[in-house]
Order: structure tokens, then C-alpha cells, then sequence
């Protein structure tokens, strides 16, 4: 039984804070703002998942990720799907997820030529508490505004379609062949759930539980990695201590204790809850 404490890495973002969430030291005076806060697993592995806060003062760029098959023809191990748990939203803030409807290759290069991409996105509003699973090849962006925690398949492969004039580089080609340019359908809600241990997400990539606070037992695969996330309070999981805005790999069977009123996500790879 192992759990780990995972260390931060700080991504400065042309799009992100000086002011990020409770737990975090904001950026100095001056600095560049902060878009995101990696979790790193320790050594040189490349694990199957990758847990991350999102801070926003502006819109993301219009963008699409690959799914596993485009990627490993591109050279990476995997594609890229991802969730996002929405921590904090001003009134307006919204993602566009998916088109207002289904748009040809051809339009949609174009689109992302003159910038009127942004409005084939279909920008849906968003507060806190809201949770969204994104697959690969879903034109998407966020917008700004909002602070969620992000969890997805572990690579580091963005295609840009349009990025509103910042001076940073575009991937039109790729981002056309990869995107799947239709209307957002959400998946449906996974069945025959637990008071316990509500599940998100189910596969196809990963499973994403919600858990509240109290004593929790998970026991894990061989081989099969967890990433626990609390969201809000503190506790002990196999004597390490933890608190809000950290994040820590578990492998094995694993103790939780977690102050009662907690809000805790728990992570794994997979189609299948456990």
C-alpha cells in the first residue's frame, strides 16, 4: 500500500491569473500569470492520467486533441480525452464544447483562417459544481473566468485552430484532420450508483468517482494507479497527511480519512468503476 504526495509543477499561460485558488501561492507582482498547476508523478514513467488546475482570465484557444489512434500515428504513446470540474465561475463564464452544428473540414479550415470559428462553437454556460467529459477530436475552448481541475489522458498534445491573435503557433492542418466538428452530445450519466461513491465518469479512457468525506478502503489492480483529489477539506490517506489543492498517487489497498463534509475525486484508468 503506497500513497503519494505529488509535487506541482506551474505553467505560465498568456491566458491565466495573478490570482489562483486557496492553497496556491499566487504569481509575484509583475509575473507572468499562471494557467495551470500540473501534478507530477515522481521518476521518468509516463502514467495513463494527469491531474491539473485550470485558472483562466481569458479565453483558451479554439483547439481539438487527437484520440489514441491519430496520436500514435503523430508519434505519442496516447490521445487525449479529458473531464473538468468546474471550482469556481464568474456570472458569464462559459466552454464551447462541440459546434452549433456539424461543420465540413473545408469551412472549418477556412473558420479558423478568418477567426469565425470562434462562433461555430457552441458556448455553453457554466458554474461551480458542473462536471463535463470531453473526448478527443471535440473542437472545444474555455472560456474566461473559470477554475476548474482538470483530469485527462496523460500527453501533452494540443492542436490550435484559432488562438484570437496571441503570437503563438497554430497547428490548422493537424487541428482539421483530427476535429470531429459536429454538436456536443454529453455523455449519459453512468448507472447504479452508490451514496458512497458517485461515478462521473465511466470509461472509455478513465473512471472518475466522487467521493464525500469519512473512511474510505480502495484497493487497486497490480499495476493499475489511483489519483485522489480533494477538492475541499483535509484528512489522512495510509498515514500522509493531505489538505485541498494537492493531489496524491495511491497504489495498492489504501486507507482514506477525510473530515466529514469533504468533496474528494478519485481517478484511475480504465473503462470499468472497481
Amino acid at each position: 500500500m503506497t500513497a503519494t504526495l505529488l509535487a506541482t509543477h506551474r505553467v505560465e499561460k498568456p491566458w491565466g491569473r495573478h490570482t489562483l485558488w486557496p492553497g496556491f501561492a499566487d504569481p509575484a507582482p509583475g509575473g507572468e500569470p499562471v494557467g495551470e498547476i500540473w501534478f507530477q508523478t515522481p521518476g521518468n514513467d509516463s502514467p495513463d492520467l494527469l491531474i491539473k488546475y485550470l485558472f483562466t482570465s481569458e479565453k483558451l484557444s479554439v483547439q481539438v486533441h487527437p484520440d489514441d489512434a491519430q496520436a500514435r500515428a503523430a508519434g505519442y504513446p496516447r490521445g487525449k480525452d479529458e473531464c473538468w470540474v468546474v471550482l469556481a465561475a464568474e456570472p458569464d463564464a462559459t466552454i464551447g464544447l462541440g459546434t452549433i452544428r456539424p461543420v465540413p473540414s473545408d469551412e472549418l479550415r477556412t473558420a479558423s483562417l478568418d477567426g469565425s470559428v470562434e462562433h461555430l462553437l457552441d458556448w455553453k454556460p457554466v458554474k461551480a459544481g458542473d462536471f463535463i467529459y470531453s473526448p478527443a477530436r471535440t473542437v472545444h475552448a474555455i472560456g474566461a473566468g473559470v477554475t476548474v481541475i482538470e483530469i485527462q489522458q496523460n500527453v501533452d498534445l494540443t492542436y490550435r485552430l484559432y488562438d484570437y491573435g496571441r503570437p503563438r503557433e497554430l497547428h490548422l492542418e493537424e487541428a482539421v484532420a483530427a476535429a470531429d466538428a459536429k454538436p456536443f452530445e454529453p455523455a449519459p450519466a453512468p448507472a447504479n450508483q452508490s451514496n458512497e461513491r458517485k461515478i462521473l465518469v465511466e470509461g472509455p479512457k478513465f473512471v472518475v468517482e466522487r467521493l464525500p468525506g469519512g473512511h474510505h478502503r480502495i484497493e487497486l489492480p497490480e499495476g493499475t494507479p489511483g489519483w485522489f483529489v480533494p477538492v475541499t477539506g483535509r484528512g489522512v490517506a495510509d498515514g500522509v497527511p493531505w489538505q485541498a489543492g494537492e493531489c496524491l498517487l495511491l497504489d495498492g489497498m489504501c486507507e482514506i480519512e477525510a473530515e466529514m463534509g469533504s468533496d474528494l475525486l478519485f481517478a484511475y484508468p480504465g473503462s470499468q468503476r472497481l
